[in-house]
């Protein structure tokens, strides 16, 4: 199946009343839990791997590459329908050479940016992306993020309206990520997200809106969410916990003598990484239904 745009899986979203996931990836076994739970539930949902947390040398020394080929293959086979995303790039190179390399959607980190650098650089990407058919995601505000000691807020900043509004027009990006007191890296609880403040970001901005931090959002403001304009959330924090967990309960309780051949890198029922796998893929399932998205592929 060809990639489809992700601009209009969240037209799409919104006309029909629910969101589409973003399921962060890092390696080939988390994509395919991401995608196996989509085809599962039949929904429409984005692929794709994030740059926050990976090193910028790597990404910059093939890395983008690398992840355009794990990511590509398997979402020509997907059953429903893809975007593959590159989320949160860290510079307007990697973000281009992610279109190069067939993602069909980017991200770029401006948050910590000054506003005319942002402005400049984000419309450069629009054009560049517009030559290939493909969707841009930006982001205004900042987030909070947690750390071992809490919530670290001292760079955050939500997302001010008349703001958006100028900024959307002036680089002319598919979507919108917002801050309203959701939270990066959040391992547990919930945020205290600010609803009306989301609802006035809606009421400016014409463009689907987008709610990083999604393991922070409070699974009851999901519906208040969705008429507020949000149409994609992204998850991963809690993906990751999830698939760490069940790693580490597999091995307390392997025997001696484990054939290192059977649990690393066979794809077999006994491949440790299949285990946490399998329960990333339960996760991304429950969040598909939560965000309304199951049979709307």
């Amino acid at each position: 199946m060809a990639l489809d745009s992700m601009r209009g899986m969240m037209d799409r979203a919104r006309a029909g009343g629910y969101a589409v996931g973003y399921f962060e990836a890092w390696d080939s076994y988390s994509l395919e839990a991401v995608l196996e739970a989509a085809e599962a539930e039949q929904a429409p949902v984005i692929l794709g791997f994030g740059c926050m947390m990976a090193d910028g040398a790597w990404l910059d020394a093939g890395g983008v590459e690398m992840l355009a080929g794990l990511g590509l293959p398997l979402a020509h086979r997907a059953r429903v329908p893809v975007a593959l995303l590159l989320n949160e790039a860290h510079t307007l190179e990697q973000a281009r050479r992610g279109l190069d390399a067939g993602f069909n959607a980017v991200m770029m980190d401006r948050s910590a940016w000054a506003w005319d650098r942002a402005v400049r650089e984000i419309a450069e990407l629009v054009a560049y992306a517009r030559t290939r058919g493909a969707s841009v995601e930006a982001e205004l505000g900042r987030l909070p993020d947690a750390v071992a000691e809490g919530i670290d807020d001292s760079a955050a900043a939500l997302t001010d309206p008349e703001q958006a509004a100028e900024f959307a027009h002036l680089t002319g990006i598919d979507c919108l990520a917002v801050s309203v007191g959701n939270v990066h890296l959040l391992t547990s609880g919930y945020a205290p997200v600010d609803l009306d403040h989301l609802e006035a970001i809606h009421r400016r901005v014409g463009l689907p809106l987008v709610m990083h931090g999604g393991t922070s959002f409070p699974p009851q403001a999901v519906p208040r969410a969705l008429a507020g304009g949000v149409a994609k959330f992204n998850v991963g924090t809690i993906l990751k916990k999830r698939f760490l967990d069940a790693i580490r309960g597999r091995v307390a309780v392997w025997p001696a003598g484990v054939d290192p051949h059977q649990v690393l890198g066979s794809h077999k029922d006994t491949d440790l990484l299949n285990t946490g796998k399998t329960a990333m893929a339960a996760e991304v399932r429950r969040l598909i239904k939560l965000y309304g998205g199951s049979g709307k592929a």
